[in-house]
């Protein structure tokens, strides 16, 4: 008999997480480098093929966690720009909801897996450059968007200058979290409600 869908997709989500935090486990025992998929499957109690059935490599197990589905929320809040707004109302809007798509997935920013993931990115020097690579091609997406969408307000240098401040306060406020034991998502959320702020 067929499983119902709903059912098999809440096994699926399930067995991804639990790789997650079984390789996120082994990642802070023996090493990012050190470790190897067949030993985060078996820990984890399933096959080297289920593994590659959720993730095509090491890396993006830990940097593509829903990463296109979050981006491509901020993309649909800017293209919904509301009358009177200015290219500042719309672009915090974007991140907010990018923010609280993360924190419905695997990626919670409040959560321990994030913390963690986020240690790995910035003491992983394959997995940094890999991030910052990815961070500025979504930052030129989300640019471009804006550009598109606040033509009577902004030109390609603004577009690029307002989206490159905001994002670049957020991950700023997130490595302070992570150096200083404070909640990561409130630390994301006051930095996008500073980067943000309109002069009276």
């Amino acid at each position: 008999m067929t499983e119902p869908t709903g059912l098999r997709e809440r096994k699926k989500q399930r067995t991804r997480r639990a790789l997650v935090e079984t390789a996120y486990r082994l990642f802070a025992q023996k090493g990012y480098d050190r470790t190897t998929t067949a030993e985060i499957a078996a820990a984890a109690e399933v096959s080297n093929a289920t593994f590659f059935n959720h993730f095509a490599t090491k890396e993006d197990l830990v940097l593509t966690e829903d990463g296109e589905h979050i981006l491509r929320a901020g993309l649909d809040v800017i293209a919904e720009r509301h009358s009177g707004d200015t290219a500042l109302d719309v672009l915090r809007r974007a991140m907010l909801r990018m923010l609280a798509e993360a924190g419905a997935g695997l990626r919670d920013p409040a959560g321990d897996l994030e913390m963690i993931r986020l240690d790995l990115i910035t003491s992983v020097p394959a997995l940094r450059a890999t991030m910052l690579q990815r961070a500025f091609d979504a930052q030129q997406q989300l640019a471009a968007a804006l550009r598109h969408t606040c033509a009577d307000e902004l030109d390609d240098i603004d577009a690029a200058a307002i989206v490159g401040g905001v994002t670049g306060a957020v991950l700023a406020a997130g490595q302070a979290a992570l150096r200083t034991g404070q909640p990561l998502g409130t630390a994301m959320r006051r930095a996008i409600d500073i980067a943000t702020r309109q002069p009276k």
